[in-house]
Parts: C-alpha cells; structure tokens; sequence
C-alpha cells in the first residue's frame, strides 16, 4: 500500500524542507565539481578543475521532493531502489535540459556523447545516477527525515 504524505503540514517542516533542499542542492553541486575535475584531470588538466552552474542548486535540490519515496521504498531490495531513483534521476534530468533548452539556457551538453538522448542525457550515466540516489536515499536517513509523520 502507498501512503501519500503532505510535506507542508506545519511551517517547521517548511523550514526543515528548504534546508534539506538546500543540502541536497549544494551536495550536487560539490560532487558535480569533483566529477568534472576528475574527468578534466584525466585529460591532462594538472590543476585538476571541476565546475557547475548555481542552476544546478535548485536542480539537485529537488532531490527533497524524493523523500517521501526514500521512506517508502525503504525495505525493498537495494537493486529495487537504485532503479527506482535511476530513473527518477534521469526523468529530472531529462525534462530540466529540455526546459532550460527553452529558455535558451544551455548548462550541459551531452551531443558528443554516443549514448545521449536529445543532448539533454546520457546513458553511460545510469550507474552514476543508481549511485547517486542510493546515496542520496543514505543522507536522507541520515539527515534525520522530519517528512510523513517521522
């Protein structure tokens, strides 16, 4: 059975809430640093630089919106979640690169990539993203979830 819980029922989880989105948002952005970095150093950049965009913030910070499912989801099996939270990944991911797109704002670009879909994703990420919401799902825990009643 599925409980749907509303995450504003008191002004205190509204405060709770921004802070966790804020946590979420700025986790994102400092993985997302290292990651470029990483890459750039591999190839050949020695100062070993990374960067984001401050868009990526608000992007990664919705990531807040996927805790009531962290709760649900708690006792599946593992592969269960990461798939789960793949996919949800993506699916943000997706519609966020359209949207900006729109907007005329390009902050990644994944044409060169063979596994792309619209330059807005890649599918050489899916284990990056598996990862990513599992760790995601531990902060949560982690955090203390003031979210459905917990």
């Amino acid at each position: 059975m599925i409980k749907i819980c509303i995450i504003f029922y008191k002004p205190a989880n509204a405060i709770a809430m921004l802070k966790r989105f804020l946590i979420y948002g700025l986790t994102g952005i400092a993985l997302e640093v290292i990651w470029t970095g990483l890459w750039g150093f591999l190839g050949g950049d020695a100062a070993f630089t990374g960067h984001s965009s401050v868009i990526m913030l608000f992007i990664y910070g919705m990531v807040v919106f996927m805790e009531p499912l962290f709760l649900q989801l708690e006792r599946s099996p593992l592969f269960l979640r990461g798939m789960v939270y793949m996919s949800l990944i993506f699916a943000v991911e997706y519609w966020s690169g359209l949207l900006l797109r729109l907007m005329r704002i390009e902050v990644w670009d994944y044409y060169a990539s063979a596994l792309n879909i619209r330059g807005v994703i890649r599918m050489d990420y899916a284990p990056v993203w598996f990862a990513a919401g599992l760790m995601y799902e531990f902060m949560s825990k982690r955090l203390g979830n003031t979210f459905c009643g917990r």
